[in-house]
């Protein structure tokens, strides 16, 4: 029995990232490994053509240019929060990325519409599955 429990403590500790800031942040995260997507930066800095900072990513996939982000209810409840998550977003698109926001009912069913919104970007954006 210690082998299976050292198993899976072992492939636990293998898939945790320290800079993953919410439980819905590492289901995402999951959901892109278990699914065959490409391995993203976590929490990076995305920068303009300037090199100005524009954003902090959820998961960033830097050779595709898709931004991937959870965006929980407080996003959309919060009239400044939205406010500037809005502007946040053009700037994040006005830099040349793809940015797909990520709600808690694409994460119902197991996942698959989160999962199939990344894919389609990475795949508009040049990403080819299997490859």
């Amino acid at each position: 029995m210690g082998d299976v429990r050292g198993g899976v403590l072992r492939a636990a500790v293998d898939l945790a990232r320290p800079s993953v800031r919410s439980p819905r942040e590492t289901r995402l995260r999951l959901l892109r490994a278990r699914n065959g997507l490409p391995a993203p930066e976590v929490n990076a800095d995305i920068f303009d053509s300037r090199g100005m900072f524009v954003a902090e990513i959820d998961l960033a996939f830097p050779r595709w240019m898709v931004a991937v982000e959870y965006d929980g209810r407080v996003h959309a409840e919060d009239e400044r929060q939205f406010a500037r998550d809005a502007d946040r977003w053009t700037a994040i698109r006005a830099a040349g990325w793809d940015h797909v926001r990520v709600l808690n009912h694409h994460l119902r069913e197991g996942g698959a519409s989160a999962v199939a919104l990344a894919r389609e970007a990475l795949i508009r954006a040049g990403w080819r599955p299997g490859l």
